[in-house]
């Protein structure tokens, strides 16, 4: 019987490896931006060298969810239905061929309706449903912000809004870049950014918007970036409204769980914070009647 776990969270850009006891007990840990884009297809050694730098033998099994199980990551696993409980994650687990103790999560896939998809953070939703969020909507934000409800422990809906990926983008080069650069976080930019989503204009005219209250000095340069942010994270909570309208769960970094928190204040959304780290280190001890 197996008394350790290495458990790994292998995303598109960074990672973060866990070394747990059955009892839960979290022994080790470690990140670094070693994520799917950096290893250059050598998932192999890249968790040689991971299991090395923290003293994890090669008799401990691994279990890794994220993007090592997509078509570019280590071993493509197919998607699950979303009528497979979360529960049932252990008993779905795909090993990785030609190296034994080594086990990726699989993601789900929706298919009522519009098709989403969600790898990663299936794991953390297992922990939170462990620890007691079996039915309502958590939010779990980030480059690609996932929007889940829960209902008896399963995934009932599923959906993403490209938040945190759109956000990057436009600092990083076109029409808004230059504004974006710079600026404290504001409060109060990021509240009017807020407001504006709750206008509902096409999201494309509403973020020229932004160029348009700087040039017209409506708005400091300054203030663009939480402006933004505001509008961009707000766009989610209207969308939101009308079906997610009762408390939320929000998985999340502190800072990113700010933000969120002051959004759901914004629009009226109770809302509970909850250490990212803690719902997946609760989800690990799930994985050890598995191994």
């Amino acid at each position: 019987m197996h008394t350790q776990l290495l458990g790994i969270d292998w995303g598109t850009s960074n990672r973060r490896a866990y070394l747990v006891g059955r009892d839960g007990k979290c022994l080790a840990r470690h990140a670094d931006d070693q994520g799917m884009l950096a290893v250059g297809g050598d998932f192999a050694g890249s968790l040689a060298a991971l299991r090395a730098s923290m003293g994890v033998g090669a008799a401990i099994p691994v279990v890794m969810s994220g993007m090592v199980g997509s078509a570019s990551g280590w071993q493509e696993v197919p998607y699950l239905d979303t009528g497979v409980p979360l529960t049932a994650l252990p008993a779905h687990l795909a090993p990785v061929a030609g190296h034994p103790g080594c086990f990726i999560v699989p993601g789900y896939c929706t298919r009522d309706g519009a098709v989403d998809v969600m790898r990663g953070e299936e794991t953390q939703l297992l922990g939170a449903a462990g620890r007691g969020l079996s039915d309502g909507w958590v939010v779990l934000p980030g480059t690609h912000s996932k929007w889940v409800f829960l209902r008896g422990g399963r995934v009932d809906q599923l959906v993403t809004y490209m938040t945190g990926e759109l956000f990057a983008m436009l600092a990083a080069g076109g029409t808004l870049a230059a504004l974006m650069a710079g600026g404290p976080d504001d409060a109060s930019a990021f509240a009017a950014g807020l407001q504006e989503a709750r206008r509902a204009r096409p999201l494309s005219n509403a973020l020229f918007g932004v160029r348009a209250r700087v040039v017209s000095k409506t708005m400091a340069a300054a203030q663009a970036r939480s402006f933004v942010s505001g509008l961009l994270i707000g766009t989610e909570f209207v969308a939101a409204q009308g079906h997610a309208d009762s408390a939320i769960d929000i998985i999340a970094s502190p800072a990113l769980s700010a933000r969120y928190e002051r959004a759901a204040e914004h629009y009226g959304m109770p809302a509970r914070a909850h250490d990212p780290d803690e719902v997946y280190l609760a989800a690990l001890a799930h994985f050890f009647e598995r191994l």
